[in-house]
């Protein structure tokens, strides 16, 4: 492969292959074949590019291919006067491939609300979605629900069928239907931030076209439904990626909130940020969403670090796990607990999540258990619990940073 095509194929990433892979899932109703058209058309892309030079928009040399293939197997399907029909009558919809990927923008709410159908099992929703409508790997949407690989796998393959035998389209559903399809809509939207927010798997931290696309999704869906939650995830979203000038150093390794550069977040989307979640956690209906747009709020205005309402937040995190007792959301509030009334209420707070399953491998919670750790002077434990991160899955940028602070307590291990 040329360096010429290696690099314009990388650059098709994850995200512009799930926007090519929603508009072939739109035009053709069928996720398996929209799949392996698109899989086709990479491969072909292998081996013509070299020869005839990388196209001047892959994006849309891509997309036509992968449609073309898809074509050739629908006219040796069985069913093809069916599967025609249904390519007519979306002919006036669908988009020109060569105007590109910002040609069909939106194709991917259609899959977003295709995903969240009444017919497929709620489990099954999410897992769909962030693989096929996210883009992620089945490893990184295993590691986004705290959910064993093999078990996604298996939720992926049954929702894929259910959508097959059923028909069901690819296409937003009518204004009525909005408020009982929306809730997984926003999740996904939420998980597939988080993930872009810090990479589970690869080299950087952070992936910002993933938080970028997130961000767009969620101003599309306040558009359509301005409900106190889309409101307030569209707060969260903006308010958190407000700091990323100051998450990372110059080569890439995490920066802790409290040591962020406060003067580097943007001040345009934390102003946007807080009048959206000010309205947010006004409106009726405000549930976690609104919440949680709350606390980034009351990050966000504080001018240093050590200026943190850490009771304020303490306060919000018990009002949170009213709505969502989940072990995530619990170590948010040992850490807020934690930093408003001592490490060792916060530390008593963490080990009694100890047992719970999905913190097993949950990388962020042996770090917060790592920081209390130190704070209350057990280096032993905080050293245990970093090394205990450091075997999970995780970016390499990451992995760094955990090493570094690893270091500060000397050879700890076990074996020395």
């Amino acid at each position: 492969m040329s360096d010429a095509t290696q690099r314009a194929l990388a650059a098709v990433d994850h995200d512009g292959r799930s926007r090519l892979l929603a508009t072939l899932t739109r035009q053709f109703g069928d996720l398996d074949l929209a799949e392996d058209a698109l899989q086709d058309a990479l491969a072909q892309a292998l081996v013509s590019w070299p020869e005839s030079g990388v196209p001047r928009s892959p994006v849309a040399w891509l997309t036509t291919t992968a449609r073309r293939k898809a074509l050739d197997v629908v006219r040796r399907d069985a069913v093809l006067a069916t599967k025609l029909a249904r390519l007519r009558d979306e002919a006036s919809r669908a988009p020109n491939p060569s105007g590109g990927e910002e040609a069909v923008p939106d194709d991917r709410l259609g899959m977003f609300f295709a995903c969240t159908h009444p017919v497929l099992r709620p489990e099954d929703r999410i897992a769909l979605m962030l693989r096929f409508v996210g883009g992620l790997s089945t490893v990184e949407v295993a590691h986004a629900l705290l959910t064993p690989t093999a078990t996604v796998q298996q939720r992926i393959v049954r929702a894929k069928k259910r959508i097959r035998a059923l028909g069901v389209p690819f296409t937003p559903p009518r204004t009525d239907d909005l408020p009982d399809r929306i809730d997984g809509v926003l999740r996904v939207v939420y998980l597939l931030f988080s993930e872009g927010f810090a990479r589970s798997t690869g080299r950087a931290h952070v992936d910002d076209d993933l938080t970028a696309e997130a961000v767009r999704l969620a101003r599309l869906l306040h558009r359509l439904l301005p409900t106190a939650e889309t409101t307030g995830l569209l707060a969260l979203l903006l308010l958190t990626q407000a700091r990323r000038p100051a998450r990372t150093t110059a080569d890439g390794i995490p920066v802790p909130l409290a040591d962020q550069d406060r003067s580097r977040w943007i001040g345009d989307l934390i102003v946007e940020g807080l009048a959206l979640a000010e309205s947010a956690a006004g409106s009726r209906g405000a549930g976690p969403y609104a919440i949680q747009a709350s606390i980034a709020a009351v990050h966000a205005e504080a001018r240093t670090a050590d200026d943190t309402d850490w009771s304020q937040i303490a306060v919000l995190y018990r009002l949170l796990q009213d709505h969502d007792p989940g072990p995530v959301v619990r170590v948010g509030r040992a850490v807020a607990v934690g930093r408003a009334f001592g490490p060792h209420r916060g530390l008593d707070l963490l080990d009694a999540l100890r047992e719970e399953p999905a913190l097993a491998r949950y990388r962020p919670f042996h770090i917060a258990r790592a920081i209390t750790l130190a704070e209350v002077g057990d280096s032993d434990g905080a050293a245990a619990a970093y090394r205990r991160a450091l075997e999970l899955p995780g970016n390499t940028a990451e992995d760094d940073f955990l090493a570094d602070a690893l270091d500060e307590f000397g050879d700890r291990s076990p074996d020395s």
